[in-house]
This record gives structure tokens, sequence and C-alpha cells, in this order.
């Protein structure tokens, strides 16, 4: 089955174009505030949306997002809040919505109830940071049964064998973790990153999307001629941490974000 995320890439590889990915906490500094970020991100270029759903224990993530999900929990975020939230989004965008969740959180949830109302609500994919492939057998069938996208994630350590593995069982796309370490790091080789894409390539015909690292217009337009998608996170959590009190803050985000997809454009591929 074709899902929303495959028509996505389709479609922007079509048009020689590479998807922008952008992470924002659900419910950072508000659910109605990230109901409003999404409408506007999607207008100034995000392609596909990440939403973190807040946790108390976040073991990938570095502090700016850490910080987001103290925010969210404090505002009443909760899975529940979170899926009403995109339910009533859909009136709104039919852009890709991904959730990015701690396994706790779907467990606790139930994960026959949380796969069937989550694509209920027009969730289209799952990334679990703390739950690898091997380990998500208990998911595998719920997630079918909605017909909802595990993505999986590869780091720069996997091995030659791991990475097979994990790109072969992830869905929608591959998650590449640019570097070791937690997110809000810097970008640092990207002659690494190339090679490894290279590698994940061959042995997937899934759309391969770079995250960790990418901070600024020029990162996003390097990475975007290395891999079919780049994921930009901390960097947008602090420009709304900046302005969360301010009437601006979601006109400031947005502006960064049409910044991020007009440098992509200009990109020259090299590759995919």
């Amino acid at each position: 089955m074709t899902s929303k995320l495959d028509r996505t890439f389709a479609q922007l590889r079509q048009h020689g174009e590479k998807a922008l990915i952008t992470y924002v906490m659900a419910g950072d500094p508000s659910l109605q505030d990230t109901e409003q970020l999404v409408v506007e991100l999607e207008k100034a270029g995000a392609d596909i949306i990440e939403l973190g759903v807040p946790f108390s224990d976040p073991i990938a993530d570095g502090p700016v997002i850490q910080q987001a999900a103290e925010r969210a929990l404090r505002s009443g975020a909760s899975l529940r809040a979170i899926l009403s939230m995109i339910a009533r989004l859909r009136a709104k965008t039919q852009i890709p919505l991904v959730l990015m969740a701690y396994y706790n959180t779907i467990h606790a949830f139930g994960p026959e109830r949380f796969f069937q109302e989550a694509a209920q609500a027009g969730v289209d994919g799952l990334i679990l940071p703390d739950m690898p492939p091997d380990e998500a057998g208990p998911l595998k069938g719920p997630a079918a049964a909605a017909g909802l996208p595990l993505i999986f994630l590869l780091a720069p350590t996997s091995t030659s064998a791991r990475r097979t593995f994990v790109a072969r069982q992830s869905q929608g796309f591959v998650y590449y973790v640019s570097l070791t370490g937690i997110t809000g790091a810097k970008l640092l080789n990207l002659a690494d990153v190339e090679k490894n894409v290279g590698k994940i390539r061959k042995v997937t015909k899934l759309p391969v999307a770079v995250g960790f690292g990418v901070a600024t217009p020029e990162d996003a337009a390097k990475v975007a001629a290395i891999a079919d998608g780049v994921i930009v996170g901390s960097a947008i959590v602090k420009q709304i941490a900046a302005y969360r009190e301010k009437p601006e803050m979601v006109k400031h985000v947005a502006e960064f974000v049409r910044s991020l997809k007009t440098a992509m454009r200009m990109a020259q591929p090299k590759s995919g």
C-alpha cells in the first residue's frame, strides 16, 4: 500500500526537489500554537512535519528538545490531546504528519488502540527513537493493520549487517542520524554523511532523510545535495523557545523554515 509519505517523496522527486522535514514539539508552548505552526510551516515550504510527543525522560534528545518537552508537559500536552489536535488539523491541511514518540508513551496508551486512533486522527507515520526494529515486534502487527509506517533510525556506527537489516525494516523513509550523540549537536563531517547515505541506498529503495546537526540554511543546502530529505529539529525548537512569549513567534519560525527550503531548492543535488 502506498502511504502519504511515499507519495510526497515521489512528487518531490518528479520536481527535482528534496523533502524538508521540520520537527516541532507538540504543545510547545501550547497545542493551539502547534496547530497554527503546522499550517504556517507548510505554507513556508515544509514537506513533512514531525510532531514530538513530550516525554519526561527523552534519552535521544539534547537540552533544547528536553526543555521543549518540559514546557509541553506543563502546558497539558498528552498523546490523546495531540491526536485530537491532529484530527482538527486535517480540516485545514493534508501535509504528512509523523509522530516522534518514546515507546513508554505508546505502551501506556495501548499499542493497538494507539495505532487505530492515530490512523483515524490522520497520523502518517511513527518514529520511536528508543525502539529498534528487532525489538518492535509487538508494534508491527498493529501498525500494519492501521496502515501506519514505522520509520527506523540508522547511525554512523551501524555495521553493514545492521544497516541492511534496519533499512529493510523501515517504511516511508530511513532516518539517518548524521552523528553519534543527541539532538542539537553540530553537523561535522559531510563527507562521512555522504558516504553512509550511499551505503544505505545500496540496500534499500526507500528515501534517506538526514537529521541531527542541521541548524542553518547552509547546512540544509549541503545535506539536500546528498540525501532525499533534510530533517531540522533543534534549530526550529530554539526559534520557538526564543519567541514563545511574543505575538510574532509563528511568523518568525515560518520565515526561518522558508529560508531553509529556499536554500535547499538552490542546492545542486550530487545524487538521487
